[in-house]
Protein backbone atom coordinates (compact mmCIF):
# COMPACT_ATOMS: atom_id res chain seq x y z
CA UNK A 1 0.00 0.00 0.00
CA UNK A 2 1.39 3.38 -1.05
CA UNK A 3 1.59 6.17 1.69
CA UNK A 4 -1.33 8.37 1.34
CA UNK A 5 0.00 12.10 1.66
CA UNK A 6 2.84 10.84 -0.93
CA UNK A 7 0.03 9.56 -3.69
CA UNK A 8 -1.85 12.60 -3.01
CA UNK A 9 0.35 15.18 -4.00
CA UNK A 10 1.38 12.83 -6.56
CA UNK A 11 -2.09 12.98 -7.82
CA UNK A 12 -2.32 16.65 -7.92
CA UNK A 13 1.85 17.22 -9.83
CA UNK A 14 0.37 14.75 -12.48
CA UNK A 15 -1.10 16.34 -16.01
CA UNK A 16 -4.39 14.61 -16.58
CA UNK A 17 -5.52 13.44 -19.91
CA UNK A 18 -8.76 15.42 -21.93
CA UNK A 19 -10.55 12.79 -23.58
CA UNK A 20 -12.77 13.50 -26.06
CA UNK A 21 -15.17 12.14 -28.50
CA UNK A 22 -15.36 12.56 -32.46
CA UNK A 23 -18.01 11.04 -35.07
CA UNK A 24 -16.22 12.64 -37.53
CA UNK A 25 -12.70 14.14 -38.87
CA UNK A 26 -14.39 17.40 -38.58
CA UNK A 27 -15.44 16.60 -35.08
CA UNK A 28 -11.83 15.01 -34.34
CA UNK A 29 -10.53 18.28 -35.56
CA UNK A 30 -12.47 20.92 -34.01
CA UNK A 31 -11.79 18.34 -30.28
CA UNK A 32 -8.52 19.44 -31.00
CA UNK A 33 -8.45 22.91 -31.29
CA UNK A 34 -10.42 23.32 -28.00
CA UNK A 35 -8.52 21.39 -25.78
CA UNK A 36 -8.70 17.72 -26.19
CA UNK A 37 -5.36 15.92 -24.95
CA UNK A 38 -6.61 12.84 -27.26
CA UNK A 39 -9.95 11.75 -29.10
CA UNK A 40 -11.41 8.88 -29.40
CA UNK A 41 -13.32 7.16 -32.78
CA UNK A 42 -15.30 4.44 -33.99
CA UNK A 43 -14.62 2.74 -37.02
CA UNK A 44 -17.25 1.61 -39.47
CA UNK A 45 -17.73 -1.31 -38.15
CA UNK A 46 -16.92 -3.47 -34.73
CA UNK A 47 -17.68 -0.25 -32.32
CA UNK A 48 -20.67 0.72 -30.11
CA UNK A 49 -21.86 3.56 -31.59
CA UNK A 50 -22.54 2.24 -35.54
CA UNK A 51 -25.51 5.30 -35.89
CA UNK A 52 -22.37 8.13 -35.82
CA UNK A 53 -20.75 8.78 -38.96
CA UNK A 54 -17.61 6.92 -37.90
CA UNK A 55 -14.09 6.64 -39.90
CA UNK A 56 -12.76 4.95 -42.71
CA UNK A 57 -9.27 3.43 -43.17
CA UNK A 58 -8.34 6.40 -44.50
CA UNK A 59 -10.52 8.98 -42.14
CA UNK A 60 -8.27 7.02 -38.93
CA UNK A 61 -4.74 7.90 -41.25
CA UNK A 62 -5.53 11.26 -41.58
CA UNK A 63 -7.06 11.38 -38.31
CA UNK A 64 -3.62 10.34 -36.77
CA UNK A 65 -1.65 12.53 -38.66
CA UNK A 66 -3.59 15.92 -37.96
CA UNK A 67 -3.47 14.54 -34.06
CA UNK A 68 -0.01 13.82 -34.19
CA UNK A 69 0.73 17.24 -36.10
CA UNK A 70 -0.54 19.16 -33.09
CA UNK A 71 1.16 16.79 -30.22
CA UNK A 72 -2.65 14.86 -29.84
CA UNK A 73 -3.48 11.42 -29.52
CA UNK A 74 -6.14 8.93 -31.56
CA UNK A 75 -7.78 6.21 -29.62
CA UNK A 76 -10.03 3.54 -31.81
CA UNK A 77 -12.81 2.01 -30.06
CA UNK A 78 -13.78 -1.78 -31.67
CA UNK A 79 -15.78 -2.70 -28.57
CA UNK A 80 -18.53 -4.67 -29.30
CA UNK A 81 -18.88 -8.40 -27.65
CA UNK A 82 -18.18 -10.28 -30.73
CA UNK A 83 -19.88 -13.70 -32.18
CA UNK A 84 -18.08 -16.35 -34.18
CA UNK A 85 -19.27 -14.67 -37.52
CA UNK A 86 -17.49 -11.78 -36.71
CA UNK A 87 -14.20 -12.94 -35.74
CA UNK A 88 -12.73 -13.54 -39.58
CA UNK A 89 -13.85 -9.89 -39.77
CA UNK A 90 -12.17 -8.34 -36.62
CA UNK A 91 -8.86 -10.24 -38.15
CA UNK A 92 -8.92 -8.55 -41.36
CA UNK A 93 -9.97 -5.37 -39.60
CA UNK A 94 -7.52 -5.25 -37.13
CA UNK A 95 -5.12 -6.20 -40.07
CA UNK A 96 -5.35 -2.60 -41.76
CA UNK A 97 -5.92 -0.40 -38.43
CA UNK A 98 -2.65 -1.41 -37.44
CA UNK A 99 -1.02 0.71 -40.26
CA UNK A 100 -3.32 3.61 -40.01
CA UNK A 101 -1.06 5.24 -37.20
CA UNK A 102 -3.54 5.28 -34.61
CA UNK A 103 -2.05 5.36 -30.73
CA UNK A 104 -4.59 2.68 -29.38
CA UNK A 105 -7.44 0.70 -29.73
CA UNK A 106 -10.22 0.44 -26.73
CA UNK A 107 -11.80 -3.68 -26.87
CA UNK A 108 -14.14 -5.26 -24.24
CA UNK A 109 -14.60 -8.75 -25.47
CA UNK A 110 -11.63 -11.07 -24.15
CA UNK A 111 -11.16 -12.80 -27.64
CA UNK A 112 -11.07 -9.48 -29.05
CA UNK A 113 -8.03 -8.35 -27.38
CA UNK A 114 -6.61 -11.79 -27.97
CA UNK A 115 -7.30 -11.44 -31.33
CA UNK A 116 -5.98 -7.81 -31.20
CA UNK A 117 -2.22 -8.84 -29.50
CA UNK A 118 -2.03 -11.76 -32.49
CA UNK A 119 -2.78 -9.08 -35.47
CA UNK A 120 -1.39 -6.12 -33.85
CA UNK A 121 1.32 -6.86 -31.59
CA UNK A 122 2.78 -3.25 -31.23
CA UNK A 123 -0.62 -1.54 -30.52
CA UNK A 124 -1.51 -0.14 -27.22
CA UNK A 125 -4.68 -1.53 -26.01
CA UNK A 126 -7.22 -0.08 -23.67
CA UNK A 127 -10.03 -2.24 -21.43
CA UNK A 128 -13.51 -0.63 -22.44
CA UNK A 129 -15.80 0.54 -19.68
CA UNK A 130 -17.99 -2.64 -21.01
CA UNK A 131 -15.82 -5.04 -19.60
CA UNK A 132 -16.98 -4.37 -15.93
CA UNK A 133 -14.25 -3.13 -14.71
CA UNK A 134 -14.91 -2.31 -10.86
CA UNK A 135 -12.19 -3.67 -9.11
CA UNK A 136 -8.35 -3.83 -8.53
CA UNK A 137 -8.22 -7.37 -9.26
CA UNK A 138 -9.65 -6.97 -12.54
CA UNK A 139 -7.19 -4.06 -13.20
CA UNK A 140 -4.32 -6.55 -12.07
CA UNK A 141 -5.28 -8.73 -14.32
CA UNK A 142 -5.44 -6.81 -17.69
CA UNK A 143 -2.40 -5.53 -16.44
CA UNK A 144 -0.68 -9.16 -16.64
CA UNK A 145 -2.30 -9.58 -19.76
CA UNK A 146 -0.70 -6.69 -21.43
CA UNK A 147 -3.41 -3.42 -21.01
CA UNK A 148 -1.94 -0.14 -21.02
CA UNK A 149 -4.86 1.80 -19.49
CA UNK A 150 -8.44 0.01 -18.25
CA UNK A 151 -12.12 2.65 -18.15
CA UNK A 152 -13.79 2.21 -14.89
CA UNK A 153 -17.18 0.98 -14.78
CA UNK A 154 -19.81 3.43 -14.39
CA UNK A 155 -20.98 2.02 -11.07
CA UNK A 156 -17.77 3.03 -9.33
CA UNK A 157 -17.61 5.98 -6.37
CA UNK A 158 -14.39 8.16 -6.08
CA UNK A 159 -13.05 6.37 -3.37
CA UNK A 160 -13.42 2.60 -5.02
CA UNK A 161 -11.39 4.70 -7.42
CA UNK A 162 -8.84 5.79 -5.28
CA UNK A 163 -8.50 2.58 -3.97
CA UNK A 164 -7.98 1.11 -7.43
CA UNK A 165 -5.16 3.06 -7.94
CA UNK A 166 -3.28 2.47 -4.73
CA UNK A 167 -2.99 -1.23 -5.72
CA UNK A 168 -2.32 -1.63 -8.85
CA UNK A 169 1.26 -0.53 -10.56
CA UNK A 170 2.37 3.32 -11.28
CA UNK A 171 2.10 3.20 -14.97
CA UNK A 172 -1.19 1.40 -15.52
CA UNK A 173 -3.39 4.33 -16.41
CA UNK A 174 -7.09 4.40 -15.37
CA UNK A 175 -9.31 6.56 -17.84
CA UNK A 176 -13.33 7.28 -16.10
CA UNK A 177 -16.01 9.52 -17.80
CA UNK A 178 -16.25 13.27 -16.39
CA UNK A 179 -19.24 14.17 -18.36
CA UNK A 180 -21.88 12.73 -20.56
CA UNK A 181 -24.85 10.74 -21.33
CA UNK A 182 -25.69 7.83 -18.15
CA UNK A 183 -26.36 4.38 -19.43
CA UNK A 184 -29.64 2.82 -17.20
CA UNK A 185 -28.09 -0.44 -17.12
CA UNK A 186 -25.04 -2.35 -15.86
CA UNK A 187 -21.44 -0.24 -16.94
CA UNK A 188 -23.24 0.25 -20.47
CA UNK A 189 -24.56 -3.75 -21.06
CA UNK A 190 -28.54 -3.49 -21.95
CA UNK A 191 -30.36 -5.97 -23.20
CA UNK A 192 -33.74 -3.86 -23.86
CA UNK A 193 -32.69 -2.34 -27.58
CA UNK A 194 -31.99 -6.28 -28.53
CA UNK A 195 -35.38 -7.38 -26.55
CA UNK A 196 -37.78 -4.46 -28.62
CA UNK A 197 -36.43 -4.07 -31.67
CA UNK A 198 -33.92 -6.75 -32.26
CA UNK A 199 -30.60 -3.74 -32.58
CA UNK A 200 -28.07 -5.22 -30.23
CA UNK A 201 -26.82 -3.02 -28.24
CA UNK A 202 -23.75 -4.89 -27.35
CA UNK A 203 -22.79 -4.85 -31.11
CA UNK A 204 -23.37 -0.76 -31.64
CA UNK A 205 -26.79 -0.74 -32.87
CA UNK A 206 -28.78 0.61 -29.53
CA UNK A 207 -32.12 2.45 -30.08
CA UNK A 208 -32.34 4.04 -26.82
CA UNK A 209 -35.06 2.52 -25.41
CA UNK A 210 -34.21 3.77 -21.79
CA UNK A 211 -34.93 7.37 -23.09
CA UNK A 212 -38.72 6.00 -24.13
CA UNK A 213 -42.52 6.46 -22.13
CA UNK A 214 -43.66 3.60 -20.66
CA UNK A 215 -47.03 2.81 -19.47
CA UNK A 216 -47.79 -0.31 -17.22
CA UNK A 217 -50.19 -3.15 -18.77
CA UNK A 218 -52.30 -5.18 -16.31
CA UNK A 219 -52.19 -9.25 -17.32
CA UNK A 220 -56.19 -9.48 -17.62
CA UNK A 221 -56.71 -6.02 -18.41
CA UNK A 222 -55.07 -5.88 -22.17
CA UNK A 223 -55.34 -2.45 -24.14
CA UNK A 224 -55.77 -0.33 -20.69
CA UNK A 225 -52.38 1.63 -20.48
CA UNK A 226 -51.78 2.96 -16.32
CA UNK A 227 -49.46 5.92 -15.98
CA UNK A 228 -46.71 4.29 -14.05
CA UNK A 229 -47.04 7.52 -11.93
CA UNK A 230 -50.20 9.42 -10.75
CA UNK A 231 -50.15 12.46 -13.93
CA UNK A 232 -51.35 12.00 -17.24
CA UNK A 233 -47.98 12.67 -18.72
CA UNK A 234 -46.74 8.67 -18.23
CA UNK A 235 -43.28 8.63 -17.12
CA UNK A 236 -39.68 8.04 -18.25
CA UNK A 237 -38.51 5.48 -15.70
CA UNK A 238 -35.00 4.73 -17.25
CA UNK A 239 -34.34 8.64 -18.25
CA UNK A 240 -31.41 9.30 -16.60
CA UNK A 241 -29.92 12.45 -16.09
CA UNK A 242 -26.39 13.36 -17.49
CA UNK A 243 -22.81 13.37 -16.07
CA UNK A 244 -21.46 16.37 -15.22
CA UNK A 245 -18.31 16.78 -12.54
CA UNK A 246 -17.22 20.12 -13.82
CA UNK A 247 -17.25 20.88 -10.59
CA UNK A 248 -15.50 18.40 -8.68
CA UNK A 249 -12.47 18.57 -10.89
CA UNK A 250 -10.03 18.13 -7.51
CA UNK A 251 -11.90 14.78 -6.35
CA UNK A 252 -11.24 13.45 -9.80
CA UNK A 253 -7.66 14.58 -10.02
CA UNK A 254 -6.81 13.30 -6.54
CA UNK A 255 -8.73 10.11 -7.13
CA UNK A 256 -5.42 9.04 -9.17
CA UNK A 257 -7.54 9.27 -12.49
CA UNK A 258 -5.55 9.60 -15.45
CA UNK A 259 -7.76 10.06 -18.51
CA UNK A 260 -10.77 11.92 -17.68
CA UNK A 261 -13.61 11.19 -20.77
CA UNK A 262 -16.49 12.87 -22.21
CA UNK A 263 -19.51 10.69 -23.47
CA UNK A 264 -20.41 11.74 -27.11
CA UNK A 265 -19.53 10.47 -30.38
CA UNK A 266 -22.52 11.37 -31.86
CA UNK A 267 -23.27 14.65 -30.98
CA UNK A 268 -21.94 18.17 -32.62
CA UNK A 269 -19.25 19.80 -33.38
CA UNK A 270 -20.43 22.76 -30.86
CA UNK A 271 -21.12 20.41 -28.37
CA UNK A 272 -17.38 18.69 -28.19
CA UNK A 273 -16.09 22.18 -28.34
CA UNK A 274 -18.13 23.76 -25.44
CA UNK A 275 -17.11 20.72 -23.55
CA UNK A 276 -13.88 20.53 -24.55
CA UNK A 277 -13.14 24.24 -24.07
CA UNK A 278 -14.90 24.38 -20.49
CA UNK A 279 -13.02 21.22 -18.60
CA UNK A 280 -9.92 22.32 -20.37
CA UNK A 281 -10.08 25.38 -18.65
CA UNK A 282 -11.09 23.45 -15.21
CA UNK A 283 -8.21 21.62 -15.60
CA UNK A 284 -5.90 23.57 -16.20
CA UNK A 285 -6.72 26.06 -13.95
CA UNK A 286 -6.81 23.69 -10.52
CA UNK A 287 -3.29 22.16 -11.66
CA UNK A 288 -2.13 25.96 -11.65
CA UNK A 289 -4.05 26.69 -8.36
CA UNK A 290 -6.95 25.31 -6.45
CA UNK A 291 -7.83 28.67 -5.86
CA UNK A 292 -7.88 30.09 -9.56
CA UNK A 293 -9.96 27.29 -10.13
CA UNK A 294 -12.53 27.64 -7.24
CA UNK A 295 -12.68 31.25 -8.32
CA UNK A 296 -13.66 30.29 -12.08
CA UNK A 297 -16.74 28.36 -10.80
CA UNK A 298 -19.71 30.25 -12.22
CA UNK A 299 -17.50 30.94 -15.82
CA UNK A 300 -17.71 26.69 -15.82
CA UNK A 301 -20.97 26.16 -14.68
CA UNK A 302 -22.31 28.83 -17.06
CA UNK A 303 -20.01 27.47 -20.23
CA UNK A 304 -21.28 23.68 -19.99
CA UNK A 305 -24.69 25.05 -19.58
CA UNK A 306 -24.47 26.42 -22.90
CA UNK A 307 -24.13 22.42 -24.34
CA UNK A 308 -27.05 20.66 -24.73
CA UNK A 309 -27.79 17.72 -21.82
CA UNK A 310 -30.49 16.31 -19.78
CA UNK A 311 -30.01 18.06 -16.71
CA UNK A 312 -27.03 16.80 -14.70
CA UNK A 313 -26.07 14.50 -11.76
CA UNK A 314 -22.48 13.47 -10.35
CA UNK A 315 -23.53 9.57 -11.44
CA UNK A 316 -21.88 7.03 -8.43
CA UNK A 317 -19.14 9.14 -7.92
CA UNK A 318 -19.99 10.34 -4.37
CA UNK A 319 -22.33 7.17 -3.58
CA UNK A 320 -25.45 5.14 -5.36
CA UNK A 321 -27.98 7.87 -7.18
CA UNK A 322 -31.25 8.13 -5.87
CA UNK A 323 -34.20 8.92 -7.82
CA UNK A 324 -33.34 12.15 -8.07
CA UNK A 325 -30.99 10.91 -10.74
CA UNK A 326 -33.85 10.15 -13.12
CA UNK A 327 -35.73 12.61 -15.56
CA UNK A 328 -39.59 11.23 -15.23
CA UNK A 329 -41.66 13.74 -17.49
CA UNK A 330 -39.17 14.10 -20.48
CA UNK A 331 -36.91 12.65 -22.77
CA UNK A 332 -36.01 15.67 -24.72
CA UNK A 333 -32.62 17.74 -23.97
CA UNK A 334 -32.37 21.48 -22.75
CA UNK A 335 -30.98 23.53 -25.39
CA UNK A 336 -29.55 26.76 -25.01
CA UNK A 337 -27.62 27.26 -28.02
CA UNK A 338 -27.44 26.65 -31.48
CA UNK A 339 -25.01 25.73 -34.09
CA UNK A 340 -23.74 28.15 -36.35
CA UNK A 341 -21.43 26.98 -37.85
CA UNK A 342 -17.36 26.50 -38.38
CA UNK A 343 -15.30 29.04 -39.77
CA UNK A 344 -12.96 27.09 -42.73
CA UNK A 345 -11.17 29.98 -43.86
CA UNK A 346 -11.15 33.68 -43.39
CA UNK A 347 -10.88 35.49 -46.47
CA UNK A 348 -8.58 38.75 -46.86
CA UNK A 349 -10.99 41.54 -46.49
CA UNK A 350 -12.49 39.99 -43.40
CA UNK A 351 -15.22 37.59 -44.64
CA UNK A 352 -15.79 34.04 -42.62
CA UNK A 353 -16.45 31.15 -45.06
CA UNK A 354 -18.49 27.82 -43.69
CA UNK A 355 -21.12 25.49 -43.86
CA UNK A 356 -24.08 26.78 -42.48
CA UNK A 357 -25.63 24.44 -39.89
CA UNK A 358 -28.96 26.29 -38.63
CA UNK A 359 -30.99 29.27 -39.52
CA UNK A 360 -29.81 32.86 -39.18
CA UNK A 361 -29.98 36.12 -40.03
CA UNK A 362 -28.18 39.64 -40.70
CA UNK A 363 -28.67 41.69 -37.84
CA UNK A 364 -28.79 39.00 -35.39
CA UNK A 365 -26.05 39.04 -32.17
CA UNK A 366 -23.59 35.48 -32.73
CA UNK A 367 -20.80 33.95 -29.86
CA UNK A 368 -17.93 33.04 -30.93
CA UNK A 369 -15.71 30.46 -29.18
CA UNK A 370 -12.41 31.66 -28.97
CA UNK A 371 -9.92 28.88 -27.90
CA UNK A 372 -8.48 30.05 -25.26
CA UNK A 373 -12.05 30.25 -23.41
CA UNK A 374 -13.37 33.92 -23.95
CA UNK A 375 -16.42 34.65 -25.75
CA UNK A 376 -16.46 37.04 -28.45
CA UNK A 377 -19.92 38.63 -29.43
CA UNK A 378 -20.51 40.28 -32.92
CA UNK A 379 -23.25 41.26 -35.05
CA UNK A 380 -23.89 39.19 -38.66
CA UNK A 381 -23.60 42.72 -40.89
CA UNK A 382 -23.84 40.96 -44.18
CA UNK A 383 -24.76 37.11 -45.47
CA UNK A 384 -23.82 36.27 -48.96
CA UNK A 385 -24.02 33.25 -51.25
CA UNK A 386 -21.01 31.01 -52.89
CA UNK A 387 -21.86 33.25 -56.00
CA UNK A 388 -21.30 36.52 -54.10
CA UNK A 389 -25.74 37.23 -54.02
CA UNK A 390 -26.25 38.93 -50.63
CA UNK A 391 -29.42 37.71 -48.62
CA UNK A 392 -31.06 38.37 -46.05
CA UNK A 393 -31.22 35.41 -44.12
CA UNK A 394 -29.48 31.72 -43.99
CA UNK A 395 -32.34 28.84 -43.85
CA UNK A 396 -30.84 26.02 -45.65
CA UNK A 397 -28.64 23.74 -43.83
CA UNK A 398 -25.10 22.94 -45.46
CA UNK A 399 -25.68 26.03 -47.49
CA UNK A 400 -21.98 27.27 -48.28
CA UNK A 401 -22.03 30.58 -46.85
CA UNK A 402 -19.64 34.27 -46.92
CA UNK A 403 -20.57 36.57 -43.81
CA UNK A 404 -18.82 39.56 -42.41
CA UNK A 405 -19.46 39.70 -38.93
CA UNK A 406 -19.16 43.31 -36.60
CA UNK A 407 -15.93 41.39 -34.85
CA UNK A 408 -12.45 39.21 -36.22
CA UNK A 409 -12.86 35.63 -36.66
CA UNK A 410 -10.28 33.15 -36.69
CA UNK A 411 -10.05 29.49 -39.19
CA UNK A 412 -11.59 26.90 -36.86
CA UNK A 413 -13.72 28.86 -34.73
CA UNK A 414 -17.04 27.79 -33.76
CA UNK A 415 -20.16 30.21 -33.98
CA UNK A 416 -23.15 30.17 -32.02
CA UNK A 417 -26.39 31.79 -30.92
CA UNK A 418 -26.85 32.03 -27.26
CA UNK A 419 -30.62 31.22 -26.63
CA UNK A 420 -31.39 31.34 -22.81
CA UNK A 421 -28.53 30.45 -20.48
CA UNK A 422 -29.75 29.06 -17.03
CA UNK A 423 -26.52 29.18 -15.34
CA UNK A 424 -27.44 25.92 -12.63
CA UNK A 425 -25.97 22.74 -13.69
CA UNK A 426 -27.75 21.09 -10.54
Amino acid sequence: MKNGDDMENKRKRNKVELLLPAGNLETLKVAIRYGADAVYIGGQAYGLRAKADNFSIEDMKAAAEYAHAHGKKVYLTANIYAHNYDIEGVRKYFAQVKDTGIDAVLVSDPGMFMLAREVMPDMELHISTQANNTNYLTFQFWNKMGAKRVVTARELSLKEIGEIRDNIPDDMEIESFIHGAMCISYSGRCLLSNYFTGRDANRGACTHPCRWKYHIVEETRPGEYLPVNEDERGTYIFNSKDLCMIEHVPEMIEAGIDSFKIEGRMKTALYVAAVARTYRKAIDDYLESEEKYRANLDYYRTEIAKCTYRQFTTGFYFGKPDETAQIYDSNTYLKNCTYIGNVEHVTEDGMACFEQKNKFSVGENIECMDFDGTNINGTVEAIYDIDGNPMEAAPHPKQPLKVKFSCDVKPGMILRRVEDVDNSVR
